[in-house]
C-alpha cells in the first residue's frame, strides 16, 4: 500500500503520481557495498520508498569510515556494516524490507545473490568485483548503475540497460593487478561519495519509474574542485567477446595483488596506475617515475594536456605540446601525431584515460597512447622544475 503522507511530494509530481510511487514500493535494488557510495544511494532509495533493498558487504564499521559513510555512526564502530546499514534504513522507513548478505561477492555466490533484483548498484572498492558484477548482470540481463570516486573526481554510468553498453565496452581490459593502488594510498574528498552515490540513486529511481534514463552509453564525470560536470559518450563494441560465464572475473579475483582488504565498500581509487596493458586492447598506463626514467633515457613523447583551459593557465608542463579539454579532444585530431608516442595527462589521471579511449575510437593505436597516472600533481611532486 502506498504511504500517501510519507511520499506526498513524490505523488504530487505528474511524472510519478500514485502509480509511480506504487512502482517504487514494488521495486527491488541490490547494493553491492555499504560504504561511501552505498550509504547515500541506499538512504535515498529507502527515502523514495523502494520496497526491497539488498546490501552486500562483509566489512565492519571503522572510525575512519565515518568521514563519508553516512549510513553509520560512532556507536556502530566494530559492527558489521550491513547490520548498521539495515538499522539506519529501517529507522528511516520501517516499511522498507532490507535483506543483508554479510559476505563478499564472489564467483561462487554472485549469480545467486544478484538473481531476483530489478537493478544493481555498484558501491565496490575493487576492479575484479566490478568486472564480476558486469559479467553476472550481462548473463542475467540486469542493468546496473556504476559509480567510482578518486580523490576529488567521480564517475557514474548505467550499464546493460536494454541491450546498451556494458562496463567491458568502456574498459575492455583491466590493468595489471600490481598497478592498482591500495585502499589507503589516494584518499577521497569526504563529500564526493555523497554526490556520486546520490547521482547513482537518481538514475536508479528514474529507471524504476520507467522514466527516461540519462546515462546508458554515457559516462558522467564530476570534478569537485572545479565543480564541473562532463560527459563521455561510448557505444557497445560489436566485436567484444560475449560473456558466457564468470571465469574471467574469477581469474582476476584469484590474484592476491588486488586491493581486497575491505568488504567491497567504495572509498578507494578504482583507476589504474602504471604498467603497459599486456593485451594491447587498451592504452598504456605509466607512472610518473617511469615516465621520468624513460625521458632520461631519450624517450620524447608528444605531451597532451587534457585539463581545462583554466587549469592549464594556472600550471602547465614546460614540455607540453598541446592542451585541449578532454571533452574536446576529437576537435584537435589533425594536430596529433599517429606515428609518435603520446603521453596524455590531466590533474590526477582520470580524465586522461577518457581522452585515450576517445583517441582509440578515432583510430589511434592503443600502444602509442600512455596515460600518466597521478597526472600533473604527481609530476609536480616528483619534478617541480618541469612545471611552470
Amino acid at each position: 500500500m502506498v504511504d500517501v503522507a510519507r511520499h506526498a511530494r513524490h505523488i504530487s509530481l505528474p511524472d510519478v503520481g500514485v502509480e509511480g510511487q506504487r512502482k517504487l514500493n514494488n521495486a527491488s535494488v541490490l547494493l553491492i557495498g555499504a560504504g561511501g557510495l552505498g550509504s547515500p544511494a541506499a538512504l535515498y532509495l529507502a527515502a523514495a520508498g523502494v520496497g526491497r533493498l539488498g546490501l552486500v558487504d562483509n566489512d565492519a564499521v571503522d572510525l575512519s569510515n565515518l568521514q563519508r559513510q553516512i549510513l553509520h555512526a560512532t556507536k556502530d564502530v566494530g559492527q558489521p556494516k550491513v547490520t548498521s546499514a539495515k538499522s539506519s534504513l529501517e529507522a528511516l522507513d520501517p516499511n522498507v524490507k532490507v535483506e543483508v548478505f554479510q559476505k563478499r561477492l564472489n564467483p561462487d555466490n554472485a549469480m545467486t545473490i544478484i538473481t531476483g533484483w530489478d537493478l544493481v548498484i555498484d558501491g565496490t572498492d575493487n576492479l575484479p568485483t566490478r568486472y564480476l558484477i558486469d559479467d553476472a548482470c550481462s548473463l542475467l540481463g540486469l542493468p546496473w548503475v556504476y559509480g567510482s570516486v578518486f580523490r576529488f573526481e567521480g564517475q557514474v554510468s548505467l550499464f546493460n540497460h536494454n541491450g546498451g553498453p556494458c562496463y567491458r565496452d568502456l574498459f575492455p581490459e583491466p590493468p595489471p593487478a600490481e598497478a592498482v593502488p591500495t585502499c589507503s594510498e589516494a584518499g577521497v574528498f569526504g563529500v564526493l561519495p555523497g554526490v556520486i552515490g546520490v547521482l547513482q540513486a537518481t538514475e536508479a529511481i528514474k529507471f524504476l519509474l520507467d522514466l527516461p534514463v540519462s546515462l546508458s552509453g554515457k559516462l558522467l564525470l564530476y570534478d569537485a574542485q572545479s565543480m564541473a560536470f562532463d560527459t563521455l559518450t561510448f557505444e557497445a563494441d560489436p566485436e567484444r567477446e560475449a560473456v558466457v560465464d564468470l571465469s574471467v572475473a574469477a581469474a582476476m579475483l584469484s590474484q592476491e595483488a588486488w586491493c581486497m582488504d575491505s568488504g567491497q565498500a567504495a572509498d578507494s581509487p578504482q583507476e589504474q596506475k602504471s604498467e603497459p596493458n599486456p593485451h594491447g586492447a587498451m592504452f598504456n598506463h605509466i607512472s610518473v617515475a617511469e615516465f621520468l626514467d624513460r625521458r632520461e633515457n631519450g624517450w620524447t613523447p608528444f605531451i597532451l594536456d587534457v585539463r581545462s583551459d583554466a587549469e592549464y593557465a594556472d600550471a602547465r608542463a614546460k614540455s607540453c605540446d598541446l592542451q585541449v579539454p578532454h571533452s574536446h579532444v576529437l576537435s584537435v585530431l589533425d594536430s596529433l601525431p599517429k606515428k609518435t608516442d603520446i603521453l596524455i595527462h590531466c590533474k590526477s589521471g582520470m580524465r586522461s584515460q577518457l581522452a585515450a579511449i576517445e583517441l582509440i575510437q578515432a583510430g589511434w593505436a592503443a600502444e602509442r597512447l600512455f596515460n600518466l597516472d597521478g597526472g600533473i600533481m604527481g609530476w609536480h611532486a616528483a619534478a617541480p622544475d618541469d612545471i611552470e
